[in-house]
């Protein structure tokens, strides 16, 4: 009676972990009876440690909204796309996104852009850093509609929450005037504290020209590409290749 009062009153506390933990010493007495108390004890904070970092990081992916389910143990280097061992290595480290660095990857349609930056997602999330995932147009369209809602200054505060911004298709479609200064926006207020990914089919040196405004282009890339880490891709469609293996 009294040990089911001890897991009732952890699980009502939220100690799912450590709720676990006891039941399972309650269910094998010969695994743990060798135990001290202590050590006992010890098992049961560390199944709650352990459960409670599992939680944080479904909700990290959860949130992110990653476009493609990828992970970084399945990453192609085989394919001859120019992407370097040793690079990935580093950025799988995360420890750029802690310095607020930037990363701009680029390359043909089919290069495996976007599936690599979910990779790299995924493995920043189970890291504990907060990413989020966004097409170009569905962000842009976003800020739109929280300006005409009254929720714009909300919706800029919410993006800079995430330590991690992925931007994806970038580059597609020409920018109006209005979305440069909310891309202006987005860039200061993460510039040197937070970190920013673009992902385009254009090769960098022609972001200059898909903005459409010099002075604002200088202001957008200056912030974007200052201590910034670059991807770009080459070769043929992965995808097409695939269907022709298939």
């Amino acid at each position: 009676m009294i040990t089911e009062n001890i897991l009732t009153q952890l699980r009502q506390l939220k100690l799912s972990g450590m709720s676990m933990a006891l039941q399972g010493q309650i269910e094998q007495p010969g695994t743990y009876e060798g135990l001290s108390f202590e050590e006992r004890i010890q098992l049961l904070i560390e199944q709650e440690f352990t459960e409670r970092s599992q939680r944080k990081q479904r909700r990290l992916i959860r949130t992110a909204r990653f476009k493609i389910q990828a992970n970084a143990q399945a990453i192609d280097y085989l394919h001859p796309r120019g992407l370097k061992q040793s690079q990935m290595a580093a950025l799988l480290q995360c420890d750029w996104i802690a310095k607020g660095q930037n990363l701009l990857l680029s390359g043909p349609c089919g290069s495996g852009k976007t599936w690599l930056s979910c990779a790299i997602g995924h493995n920043a999330c189970m890291k504990g850093y907060s990413v989020r995932y966004y097409r170009m147009s569905r962000l842009l369209l976003e800020l739109t509609q929280s300006k005409a809602d009254g929720s714009y200054s909300k919706f800029l505060n919410a993006l800079n929450k995430f330590q991690w911004l992925i931007l994806d298709d970038w580059g597609l479609e020409p920018l109006k005037a209005a979305q440069r200064n909310d891309l202006l926006e987005i860039m200061d207020d993460r510039h040197g504290s937070l970190a920013t990914t673009m992902i385009s089919q254009l090769p960098t040196d022609e972001w200059y020209h898909s903005i459409g405004d010099n002075t604002l282009a200088d202001a957008i890339l200056d912030r974007l590409m200052h201590n910034s880490h670059r991807i770009n891709l080459k070769g043929e469609s992965m995808r097409k290749m695939n269907i022709e293996m298939e």
